[in-house]
């Protein structure tokens, strides 16, 4: 059984229309507190103090007209009255030099702190704090990789655009102080002498990079699979990691060009790994799998075991998790959905669109609405388009223009490995000789001190060795356990990664392609070429035609390796073997059932396919409920419609209530007050709405009985920091059997730690509710809570320890309950705003706002069910695109179109989304006339 174990244990948004006058009051409050703080800084530091009036020089111009050298003709920037721009130019290089015009009028402070991350210069910025982060940005080489691009990949056309960019936001740059771009640069120019530097073109292209890396697949699984040998089984190890329920939740493309591919793999044998259970044996020997059999049994067994690896991924995993998201949380619990349905089932007779990618909660959004258009659509400029951007990116990443629209979500594509290097003085060991080392030293400059230089080392396919930026990880290189079959340990192990980011790619060139495509065989083409991070692509057009691809650059690997686990550098047998042709990769065009659905499931039957994408999809909950929700629309001749598609989008259930509730409600208990709490599961709908006091007391439930049956038994480096309890002793060979108990503490995030709660938690369980006599069902006795031996005890261990949990967080009184109580968002400012004084904090940051949703619902307000309710990540935006009229499309933005605190669009959209309410989308010249409120005249 697992190792025993004892537990010891603001404001709303401003609006940009009719804004209420308490909120009003609360504007006003918040700048007059702005003013007499800065008045007291200033007056310390510099005798003098910022106005109002300071704080507003920031702001853009919106009206009237402003001369650009550079430009070869007039463009006009027409603002909405949510402040969202919609850019009309002659010529492509005009359109794009606007743009970058206009984003850094908008949000240049977000688009230098993310230069300043993907190159791994944020000690400049923010001193020797973020010192570590850049020698591990700078380890990785972002920035380096994006230069290559912009060298040796990219069209000249493409080029052309990114230069025409550069050139609008340095336009927008000159001439000014950091004070007349944003507050955040008055305040750091009180504690360094920072300025503002040129953009780049491959300042924009970087930005690829850092998307790439928190959408990067299943590094976070590959760690955790190899750090719970430390504490677990194989058996249990695969418990915690079951098949794929393929009969249950439907993948992506059932109908796809996939089928005469398949059979000539398998007539000729040369069919890659199948997509089965993920193979194999950990370095600790637990199989730790996903969906299927992939023949790699075993196959790590000549890597490093025990305790000195466990320490050394732990410390690997303290470095990835310092470095700044980009728009996610680190590569943990990103999802999204997107789903298309044919005009045959819709009221327009055209195909309906929609999107809503999960991300990292941030302030400014991730998300820039704009639209870019050409007067003329022509070769010389063939652009008409709309959707969100980047900002510091020029283009649209995800909408629509004049004939397509098209979406995206996170494929899950296994395109990362990690490798255990036998590192000497000499270089690395490979194919039994030791290779020298490829070296470069980078240095780091920091505001208020001096620079710092590292060298950075890279082995075989130019892997950085990871282990180089931990001194803890190169101590513990040294002591790592290994069995016979590896080699020598001499200096230690270290830890490289392979990641297809680090090769220089055309994704750019495929953003591009993409805003001008036309018809299927153009958004096919354009797709090829979108190399990182690999997505899931869903298409409609105005012709009535839907359809699905999935691009980008997926390894193939050997037989003994599916990439679930941490492999031998050492050893031929792991390299990657090559990659995936484009034409050979699944897609789906105009299927008979007359819809697509992607929502982070696996792509396709593991039976129907050749090569292994990945072995840790997700699960298919909210695929399979949005699958269900159009299908009940749809059955009898019925027609969904642009609302419906919006309300598809807000769909609270929680799956995981429907299957655990009738089993809940049927618990004997003899608290009066638990009882009490369990009646409000009675009736309950399974609906998380942020005033149901059930599911308060549900998701109360549930995460105690994911901490009794699962976190208590998972290995320190998986638990909430801080977490700390009293575990049997292990060794290098595993428990001491003398009934030694030491007191460990968690080591991760509680945004990071597990379990989770996401939906491989809900298949975990219901395959265990199968074994109601299973150890996991059984937790010590602790305080005056009673024992469990079996599920339905652990149950009502559950439940007693979730009614008096709320009741501490709550109140007794349960009709005052609810679960937006618990579960609330705060928008937070990423750099200041999480890590400045107090009062910066106030000024620069928003919220709370009590939501709806929860964890694996379609409405995908995540929480992480170790580290406490609190929302984590969000729908980043939604959209909702009519085919048949695409004036008639709606959308909306996690917060606004600016990054200026005290914009009235600051946070103006927040407020209706988590209302969850859209905003009218013009398109045609005459809808965007209609609501433009502001016009900028660009002149050259």
């Amino acid at each position: 059984m697992p190792p025993n174990t004892t537990a010891t244990t603001g404001d709303t948004a401003t609006g940009a229309t009719s804004v209420p006058s308490g909120r009003k009051k609360g504007r006003k409050a918040r700048l007059i507190v702005l003013v007499l703080v800065l008045a007291i800084i200033g007056g310390i530091a510099y005798g003098a103090y910022w106005s109002i009036s300071t704080v507003r020089a920031s702001f853009p111009q919106t009206t009237g007209s402003i001369t650009l050298d550079g430009l070869s003709g007039p463009v006009d920037v027409k603002r909405d009255g949510n402040g969202i721009p919609q850019i009309y130019a002659s010529s492509a290089e005009d359109l794009f030099m606007a743009q970058g015009y206009v984003q850094a009028q908008d949000r240049f402070y977000e688009m230098d702190v993310r230069r300043h991350m993907t190159s791994g210069r944020l000690s400049e910025m923010f001193g020797k704090s973020q010192v570590k982060n850049d020698e591990f940005l700078r380890t990785l080489g972002w920035d380096r990789v994006a230069k290559q691009e912009y060298d040796t990949k990219l069209s000249a056309s493409t080029k052309t655009y990114l230069q025409a960019y550069a050139k609008g936001v340095n336009a927008y740059l000159q001439g000014k102080d950091g004070k007349d771009i944003s507050l955040e640069y008055a305040a750091l120019g009180l504690t360094n002498d920072y300025k503002p530097q040129k953009w780049t073109p491959v300042d924009s292209v970087s930005w690829l990079k850092a998307m790439a890396w928190d959408l990067r697949g299943n590094m976070q699984d590959e760690i955790d699979r190899a750090l719970m040998t430390s504490r677990l089984g194989p058996q249990q190890i695969q418990d915690l990691y079951p098949e794929y329920p393929y009969s249950r939740n439907k993948p992506i493309v059932q109908e796809g060009q996939y089928s005469d591919l398949t059979h000539s793999f398998q007539q000729s044998g040369s069919a890659g790994a199948s997509q089965g259970t993920a193979g194999g044996t950990t370095a600790g020997g637990a199989t730790g799998g996903s969906q299927g059999t992939s023949g790699a049994t075993g196959s790590t067994t000549s890597g490093a075991t025990g305790s000195g690896l466990t320490s050394q991924l732990a410390g690997l995993y303290n470095v990835l998790d310092d470095v700044p998201t980009a728009v996610g949380v680190n590569g943990q619990g990103i999802g999204s959905n997107s789903w298309v349905v044919a005009g045959k089932y819709t009221i327009t007779g055209k195909p309906l669109l929609a999107n809503d990618p999960h991300l990292s909660a941030s302030l400014p959004s991730v998300w820039y609405q704009m639209g870019l258009h050409c007067r003329t659509v022509s070769a010389k400029c063939p652009y008409d388009v709309t959707g969100y951007t980047f900002a510091g990116m020029p283009g649209v990443i995800i909408g629509h223009n004049a004939d397509i629209a098209w979406g995206m979500t996170n494929s899950g594509a296994d395109v990362t490995d990690l490798y255990l290097e036998k590192v000497t003085a000499n270089g690395y060991l490979y194919d039994g000789k030791v290779r020298p080392f490829r070296t470069r030293q980078e240095t780091i400059k920091v505001a208020g001190g001096g620079s710092k230089t590292i060298v950075v080392r890279q082995t075989r396919d130019g892997m950085p060795l990871l282990s180089d930026r931990d001194d803890e990880l190169v101590q513990v290189g040294k002591r790592a356990t290994v069995n016979t079959a590896a080699p020598d340990r001499g200096d230690g192990y270290g830890i490289a990664l392979r990641w297809t980011a680090l090769d220089p790619g055309t994704t750019m060139d495929a953003v591009f392609a993409l805003d001008k495509a036309a018809d299927w065989s153009d958004f096919r083409a354009a797709a090829a070429r979108f190399d990182v991070p690999s997505q899931n692509l869903i298409y409609a057009d105005t012709r009535n035609n839907i359809g699905y691809t999935l691009p980008g650059r997926i390894p193939t690997r050997s037989s003994v390796d599916d990439g679930s686990i941490p492999a031998p550098g050492w050893d031929p047998k792991y390299r990657w073997t090559g990659f995936i042709k484009q034409d050979e990769l699944p897609y789906e065009y105009n299927p008979r059932r007359g819809y697509i659905v992607t929502a982070n499931q696996a792509v396709i039957d593991k039976d129907k396919y050749p090569y292994t994408i990945t072995t840790d999809w997700g699960y298919g909950t909210r695929s399979q409920r949005i699958t269900d929700l159009i299908e009940s629309k749809i059955k009898d001749g019925g027609k969904i419609s642009t609302e419906d598609m919006r309300q598809m989008q807000l769909d609270n259930s929680s799956e995981i209530a429907r299957l655990l509730v009738p089993k809940l409600l049927k618990i004997n208990l003899d608290d009066k007050d638990v009882r009490d709490a369990q009646k409000l599961l009675e009736g309950w709908d399974y609906t998380q709405d942020a005033d149901s006091a059930a599911a308060a007391y549900f998701n109360a439930v549930w995460r105690n009985i994911l901490k009794l049956a699962f976190g208590n038994k998972l290995p320190k480096e998986l638990r909430v920091e801080g977490q700390c309890l009293w575990v049997d002793k292990i060794d290098s060979t595993g428990p001491v059997d003398d009934d030694t108990k030491v007191r460990e503490c968690g080591r991760r995030a509680a945004d990071q730690a597990q379990p989770d709660g996401g939906d491989r938690w809900f298949e975990v369980v219901r395959k265990l509710m199968d074994k109601p006599n299973s150890d996991w069902w059984k937790t010590p006795r602790s305080g005056t809570r009673p024992a469990a031996n079996n599920m339905d005890q652990l149950f009502a261990r559950a439940m007693i320890d979730a009614r008096w949990e709320l009741t501490a967080k709550l109140g007794k009184d349960i009709d005052t309950w609810s679960w937006g109580r618990l579960h609330r968002l705060f928008l937070k400012n990423q750099t200041l705003g999480t890590g400045g004084p107090k009062v910066l904090q106030y000024i620069l940051n928003r919220g709370p706002w009590k939501l709806s949703g929860g964890e694996a619902s379609v409405n995908a307000t995540g929480w992480n069910a170790a580290g406490g309710y609190g929302v984590v990540w969000v729908p980043s935006m939604r959209m909702v695109v009519n085919l048949a009229d695409f004036d008639k499309s709606k959308w909306i933005n996690l917060t606004g179109a600016s990054g200026h605190a005290f914009s009235a669009h600051y946070t103006d959209q927040t407020s209706l989304w988590a209302k969850g309410e859209l905003l009218p989308w013009a398109f045609t010249g005459t809808a965007v006339g209609k609501s433009t409120t502001d016009t900028l005249v660009l002149k050259p």
